[in-house]
């Protein structure tokens, strides 16, 4: 049997590395969110499943001034997000229903409605027309809500979120709080963000897939892992050693999946770290990840400024790696899988619980742990 010795995660390199460790600076910041010429189509990728339902950012809400108007792109759909006075976030579909104008580009905040920049029809946050100003009556059917669709919007940790639900179902669950974010003592976030080229499910399998940070991100032993599935959360514990400076550290990686658009993951042995890291789907094969980072402020402004600058980098350096991969893989329904693989299948029947709301009600209530040991022989 193949031995997969310890090695240094500052030191071994992995074949992937090659293809990112030449981008600095700007030119890493440009490579994350850039097209991929000449890539395969979806069809051909085997990237063509339904969205799941669930939460899902499109901004940060600094992002956001009250009284601006944003157009975004997700679910392969235009939308249009804007704040009114109140300071209420809104998100429509972004086309007029009088003649079609994108309102993401030019509409207006009116109080707390969006105007149509074409013929100043205006809208509130349920997607009823609230105004016309040339007209002496608004149409019975422009009056009922949903006349533009509308989407259930919720802001919390420092993101706008919206549900989707292919059928508009109304959201089956709240959005977790976490403490730490713009809490005292706390950094603001330090944000990353990557367009992926590949579709949300890969990136769900990528949780529970110890194995390739050994061969890809180069920790210094393969990791043993805790996963808990209930309902449609997702608790992992992975430990492993890591290469430091200072030798080699005991560390935690503990990830907390509410659903394949949301998660925190924690970083615990070197300085305690918290990551928001959501995924967007833009189209069926292209994701809009967004990771957020926040730490303890005496440390991250204290002596230990350094390490937890260095944190960040190589969280950040391992995802443009996976990149590297998923930008060019295809889904395999069936993968062939052996014992070292972790607990891949039980992950995707989680992730299809959120295909089919019977699926989603039959997961509720179940609870499995699987464990996974450290690798010797």
């Amino acid at each position: 049997m193949n031995d997969p010795s310890p090695v240094d995660a500052r030191t071994s390199p992995s074949s992937v590395w090659k293809l990112v460790e030449h981008l600095k600076g700007d030119d890493l910041v440009a490579w994350r969110m850039a097209d991929l010429p000449g890539r395969r189509s979806a069809e051909e990728r085997n990237l063509t499943e339904p969205f799941p339902f669930g939460w899902y950012v499109v901004c940060y809400s600094d992002e956001l001034a009250v009284g601006e108007v944003k157009p975004v792109r997700y679910f392969s759909r235009e939308l249009v997000i804007w704040r009114g006075e109140d300071g209420q976030a809104r998100v429509l579909d972004a086309y007029c229903r009088h003649f079609g104008a994108h309102m993401g580009h030019g509409g207006r905040v009116v109080g707390n409605d969006l105007e149509c920049q074409f013929h100043a029809w205006t809208y509130d946050g349920t997607g009823a027309v609230t105004g016309i100003p040339y007209a002496k009556a608004i149409p019975p059917q422009a009056k009922r809500a949903n006349c533009v669709a509308s989407w259930p919007v919720c802001e919390r940790n420092g993101f706008v979120w919206v549900w989707y639900h292919p059928e508009g179902a109304p959201p089956k669950w709240e959005l977790d709080t976490y403490a730490e974010v713009g809490s005292p003592g706390w950094t603001p976030f330090a944000k990353f963000e990557w367009r992926v080229y590949n579709s949300i499910r890969n990136l769900f399998d990528n949780t529970v897939d110890t194995a390739h940070f050994l061969y890809v991100h180069r920790v210094a032993s393969f990791p043993e892992t805790e996963i808990v599935i209930d309902g449609h959360y997702l608790t992992s514990v992975a430990r492993a050693k890591m290469g430091t400076t200072k030798g080699m550290v005991d560390g935690a990686i503990v990830v907390r999946s509410m659903a394949p658009g949301q998660g925190c993951t924690r970083f615990e042995g070197i300085l305690e770290t918290l990551l928001v890291n959501v995924l967007t789907p833009v189209e069926k094969d292209e994701v809009h990840a967004r990771f957020a980072f926040t730490q303890p402020q005496a440390e991250a402004d204290g002596p230990m400024g350094g390490l937890a600058r260095a944190i960040i980098r190589d969280v950040c350096k391992q995802f443009d790696q996976d990149k590297t991969i998923w930008d060019r893989m295809r889904h395999e329904d069936q993968p062939l899988i052996c014992d070292g693989d972790g607990p891949v299948m039980a992950s995707r029947t989680r992730y299809d619980q959120f295909l089919s709301d019977e699926a989603f009600e039959q997961a509720k209530g179940k609870k499995q742990t699987i464990r996974t040991k450290a690798r010797s022989e």
